[in-house]
């Protein structure tokens, strides 16, 4: 036999976790020290200056 379910307090169980999930998002992407976040941009920094310094110039052909 199957379980009898609640659906408003289903509903509102899922809103809840979801809330929850999307709160801990949050937390992790703002809840950083100074340092921690001074580090990500300077590690930011550091990937595109690679990046920039390893790319090939083509040459500008002028044939008029």
């Amino acid at each position: 036999m199957a379980d009898i379910v609640n659906l408003r307090q289903a509903r509102k169980a899922k809103a809840r976790d979801e809330k929850s999930k999307d709160g801990d998002a949050k937390r992790a992407a703002h809840g950083r020290t100074k340092s921690e976040k001074s580090l990500t941009k300077a590690r930011a920094e550091k990937a595109a200056r690679d990046l920039e310094a390893h790319k090939v110039e083509k040459p500008e052909d002028k044939s008029d």
